[in-house]
C-alpha cells in the first residue's frame, strides 16, 4: 500500500497558519512512508471562493517549503483537484444513496427548520434533527416537488446508540448518535457539502490516512457512516490537537494574527515559521527546539504528538526567528533575504509613485516609506489625539472599518475605498474624519500618502493587523461592548 495523505483548504480568505500546521504533519507522514502528499482545493462555497485566495494558498505553502505531489496546478492521476470541477461526480453519488435508501430529498424551508429546532429546545430535548423530524406529509412533499421547490439531499442517520471511531492518537472514541444530525450532503445549488465531497474525494483519490484538526472529531460518525453506505474502506483517521492562543482559546485572528502571509510580510523566515509549527504538539527525540524540515523528517514519529492544546505564542516564534537570523544566515544571505522581503524592485515600484511627489532629496524617501517595511508601528493613544473621533466613537469607527475590510475578497484600491466610504456614510461620519485614525493606524502618522493606496500596497494581512493593533493600543473593546457593536454593525449593513 502506498501511503497517501492530503490537505484540503478552502480558498475563502487569507491562508491560515492552522492550514500550514496540518499540511506539515501530512507532508511529514507521507514522506516518512515514501508516500504521496496531495493538495485538494475545497471550493464548494462558490460565493466566497476566489482564484486570488487559491493562489495565496499555493504561494504560502510553497514559501514554507511544503511541495505537493498532486494538485490543481501540478496535475496527477486522480484529478480534477478542485471540488467545483467535480460537482457532477458528487450528484451521482448522492443520488445513489437515495436509491439505496440511505438519503432523502428534504424540501423543508429555513423557517421550518428553525421552528423544528425551537420546538425541540422548548421541550428540553438536546439532540440533532433526525429524518423523522424533517419528513413532510407525502402530499405536501409531492406538491413541492411538482412546483420545482428547492431541496437538499440529506443522509439518514441512526436515532440513538453509540458509534466507535478509531483514531491513531486517541484510540477508540465513542460518540453519541443522538448528537449527529441528518447531514445535508448536496445543497440546493447542486454543490456538495464538505462531508459528502470529503468522503467521495478521499475514496476516489485513494487517500489512506486523514490527518486533520480535532474540530472534525464530531463529524467522524457521519463520515464513517457514509463509507459504510458506499461500501468503501475508510482511511485511517488521526485528529491533531488544535492550535491555541496563550489563554487556551482556539487560535483566532481576534487574538493572534493567523494568516501565513502576515508572518511573511512581518519578516519571519519561512524556516523559522515551519520549525515553530513543527513544535506545535510534537517534539524531537532530543527535545531541541530549533530544527530544519529535513531534521524533522529524519526523526518524524506521529506518536510523539501530544494531545495537549499547543500554544501559538508569537513572542516565542519571534525568539526562534531571531535564532535563525543570527545562527543560520551569513551577512550575504541576510542581505539577500532583506532584498527579497521588502527591498526588491517590484515592491519599491509600488511605493515610489506615491513617495516621489513628496520628495525633495533622496533622503526624504526613508521617513516617507519606512512604514512599508515595518511591523507593528510605535503608536499610542496620543497618536490619535488630533482627530475628530475620540473615545468610544474612535474605537467603533476602527472596529467597523476592520470588519468591513475583513469582508473584502478582492484587495483593490477602488474596492477598499468603496468599503471605507460606505462604512463612514453608514455612521454619518465625514470621510476625512473617518480616514484620519486609519492614517495613524496604517502609517503611524496623520500626514502620509493616501491611506487607501498604502493599504493596497501593504496588503490585506498587514493592513488588518495594524488596525487590530491600533484598537488594542486604544484600550481594546470588551466582550459586552463588542457584542453590541456586532449588532450595530450588522444593522448598518442593511
Amino acid at each position: 500500500m502506498t501511503v497517501r495523505t492530503r490537505i484540503a483548504p478552502s480558498p475563502t480568505g487569507d491562508p491560515h497558519v492552522g492550514t500550514a500546521y496540518i499540511a506539515l504533519f501530512n507532508f511529514c507522514f507521507a514522506r516518512q512512508h515514501q508516500g504521496k502528499f496531495i493538495l485538494r482545493i475545497e471550493d464548494t462555497d462558490q460565493s466566497r471562493s476566489t482564484s486570488e485566495s487559491e493562489q495565496a494558498i499555493f504561494d504560502s505553502l510553497r514559501w514554507m517549503g511544503l511541495e505537493w505531489d498532486e494538485g490543481p496546478d501540478v496535475g496527477g492521476d486522480y484529478g480534477p483537484y478542485r471540488q467545483s470541477e467535480r460537482r457532477d461526480i458528487y450528484r451521482q453519488y448522492a443520488e445513489s444513496l437515495i436509491d439505496k435508501g440511505h438519503a432523502f430529498k428534504c424540501f423543508r424551508s429555513p423557517e421550518e427548520l428553525d421552528a423544528l429546532r425551537k420546538g425541540l429546545k422548548e421541550q428540553g430535548i438536546n439532540r440533532a434533527l433526525k429524518p423523522y423530524d424533517l419528513a413532510l406529509p407525502k402530499d405536501i412533499m409531492l406538491e413541492r416537488e411538482a412546483a420545482g421547490a428547492p431541496y437538499v439531499i440529506r443522509m439518514n442517520v441512526p436515532e440513538q446508540g453509540k458509534v466507535a471511531i478509531e483514531d491513531m492518537l486517541r484510540g477508540t472514541m465513542e460518540l453519541d448518535w443522538a448528537l449527529v444530525d441528518a447531514q445535508i450532503l448536496l445543497k440546493s445549488d447542486g454543490m456538495p457539502t464538505y462531508h459528502l465531497a470529503n468522503v467521495v474525494d478521499d475514496h476516489l483519490m485513494k487517500i489512506t490516512h486523514v490527518l486533520r484538526g480535532e474540530e472534525w472529531i464530531n463529524s467522524a460518525p457521519k463520515h464513517k457512516l457514509l463509507y459504510e453506505y458506499f461500501g468503501w474502506e475508510m482511511p485511517v483517521l488521526c485528529h491533531l490537537p488544535l492550535l491555541r492562543n496563550p489563554d487556551k482559546s482556539k487560535l483566532s485572528k481576534r487574538k493572534n494574527p493567523t494568516s501565513i502571509l502576515y508572518y511573511q510580510r512581518m519578516g519571519y523566515l519561512s524556516e523559522a515559521l515551519l520549525n515553530y509549527l513543527g513544535r506545535m504538539g510534537w517534539s524531537m527525540p532530543d527535545e531541541r527546539e530549533k530544527f530544519t524540515l529535513q531534521e524533522m523528517l529524519d526523526n518524524f514519529d506521529l506518536q510523539r504528538v501530544s494531545l495537549g492544546g499547543p500554544i501559538f505564542d508569537v513572542e516565542k516564534l519571534s525568539w526562534l526567528n531571531g535564532l535563525w537570523i543570527r545562527e543560520d544566515l551569513s551577512l550575504e544571505q541576510l542581505a539577500g533575504r532583506l532584498h527579497d522581503w521588502a527591498l526588491n524592485k517590484d515592491y519599491l515600484m509600488q511605493i515610489l509613485p506615491h513617495a516621489q511627489q513628496r520628495m525633495e532629496t533622496l533622503s526624504d524617501f526613508t521617513p516617507l516609506a519606512a512604514f512599508f517595511a515595518s511591523g507593528m508601528l510605535p503608536i499610542n493613544e496620543a497618536s490619535f489625539a488630533g482627530g475628530k473621533l475620540q473615545g468610544d466613537d474612535l474605537l467603533e469607527a476602527l472596529q467597523f472599518a476592520l470588519w468591513k475590510l475583513e469582508n473584502i475578497t478582492l484587495w483593490q484600491r477602488d474596492d477598499i475605498f468603496a468599503a471605507m466610504k460606505q462604512t463612514a456614510d453608514a455612521g454619518e461620519i465625514k470621510i476625512k474624519d473617518f480616514f484620519a485614525p486609519l492614517f495613524v493606524a496604517i502609517s503611524g502618522t496623520a500626514a502620509s500618502i493616501s491611506v487607501i493606496d498604502a493599504m493596497q500596497i501593504l496588503g490585506p494581512d498587514m493592513s488588518r493587523a495594524r488596525i487590530r493593533y491600533a484598537i488594542e493600543v486604544l484600550g481594546g473593546i470588551g466582550k459586552k461592548k463588542l457584542k453590541k457593536l456586532e449588532k450595530a454593525y450588522a444593522a448598518a449593513q442593511g
